[in-house]
């Protein structure tokens, strides 16, 4: 019988591959985004995840080419549907933008122009990318917004930005962006400034995208409570570089880098006792004109110890395996505590994985509220306690 052939791998939506933005400062090109990669799959929703200046919308950007500050240098890989975004003519980028890739921008206030309607500025965006009558493309815009369920929509499409709330100001943002229908939607911090029933409203939205329209979400934000709920997989970054990456409930379950594990620490609980206060991560992320030599984060971190210092800073590494997956080769095996024929699946750029010495499992709300000895990460002082080596 003849050997049975594997199927063929589907190529990713978007192929992110060692993306790099640095801007000119002081005499000099200062990187604010360093060697950022990553995959996002058919109707996949990914998350970028960070504190504000991490380096985020930067990405995002980029990826958009909306960056048009002189002297900035913007180098390797991003591949859409196998075209070349870095460097690509602005010609050919404005076919792109609004057909195949949207952006819902964090603050729709200022991303609508404030002296023309809301439905003037959507029908123009349809008509200049499909070919269709004023009245055409106004009966588009019309559903479009009753889909994103803003009431009376024709009444609305006749309004200007400043006439409606947050709320309905993000679903017409939405509604824009969805109205050539793209492959790619990113999503800029979407429920910023918005109550809590308006921010879960606009979330089902975005998770409804996929089944709806067939897209696949970049999801930005700050907020691990909304990437929970939305997002496939997650992508930390801390001061401009790759801090973990892997599947959300794998990194939720058991993150490999201190910054996620902090970032985890820091939500709220919805049950159990109250906690006594929060865990909060001390000092502020280094400015890109001071980044640290070694681990960005080493500074703020208290499993700090000689290893994390000295530069460059750690690469990527192993910290969760799928046991199903196919067997991996002696150089992954080696920085792998799990069986040599697992794949790795979770990624963090942190010495400890390599090292053989995970962080700890994650506590319970109740054992952290239990004592006032939970240090930044949420963890109880350990072994790694700053500065001391192991």
């Amino acid at each position: 019988m003849p050997a049975e052939t594997a199927p063929p791998m589907t190529a990713p939506l978007l192929d992110v591959q060692d993306l790099c933005v640095s801007f000119p400062s002081r005499g000099r090109m200062i990187p604010i985004v360093e060697h950022v990669s990553f995959t996002l799959g058919e109707r996949d929703i990914l998350g970028l995840v960070g504190e504000s200046g991490s380096g985020k919308s930067v990405t995002a950007m980029a990826l958009m080419g909306l960056i048009d500050s002189p002297g900035v240098q913007i180098t390797g890989s991003a591949l859409f549907r196998g075209q070349e975004l870095v460097g690509m003519p602005q010609k050919q980028l404005r076919r792109l933008r609004g057909r195949e890739i949207a952006m819902i921008f964090q603050d729709p206030m200022t991303a609508f122009t404030p002296v023309y309607t809301i439905g003037w500025q959507i029908d123009e965006q349809i008509r200049a990318h499909e070919r269709l009558s004023r009245k055409q493309a106004r009966a588009r815009t019309v559903e479009l917004l009753a889909e994103m369920g803003v009431p009376d929509p024709a009444r609305t499409a006749d309004r200007y930005p400043h006439q409606l709330s947050g709320g309905l100001r993000q679903r017409a943002m939405i509604a824009m962006a969805l109205s050539c229908n793209p492959s790619l939607l990113i999503a800029d911090e979407p429920t910023t400034a918005l109550d809590v029933t308006v921010q879960a409203q606009i979330l089902d939205l975005i998770r409804s995208l996929r089944s709806t329209y067939g897209s696949s979400v970049l999801l930005i934000t700050h907020d691990m409570g909304v990437v929970a709920e939305t997002c496939d997989t997650t992508l930390v970054l801390y001061s401009g570089r790759v801090a973990e990456a892997g599947p959300t409930e794998a990194l939720f379950a058991h993150p490999g880098h201190p910054y996620t594990a902090a970032l985890l620490a820091s939500i709220p609980p919805l049950d159990g006792p109250r906690p006594h206060r929060l865990p909060a991560i001390a000092g502020a992320p280094p400015s890109p004109l001071e980044r640290p030599a070694g681990c960005a984060f080493a500074p703020r971190c208290t499993y700090v110890h000689d290893t994390c210092l000295p530069a460059p800073p750690p690469p990527l590494v192993p910290t969760g395996y799928d046991p199903l997956a196919a067997p991996q080769d002696d150089a992954t095996a080696q920085v792998s505590a799990a069986a040599p024929s697992t794949q790795p699946v979770q990624f963090a750029a942190c010495v400890l994985p390599a090292e053989g010495t995970p962080l700890p499992p994650r506590l319970t709300y109740s054992e952290l509220s239990a004592g006032d000895e939970a240090d930044a990460t949420g963890f109880p002082p350990s072994s790694f306690a700053a500065g001391e080596p192991h």
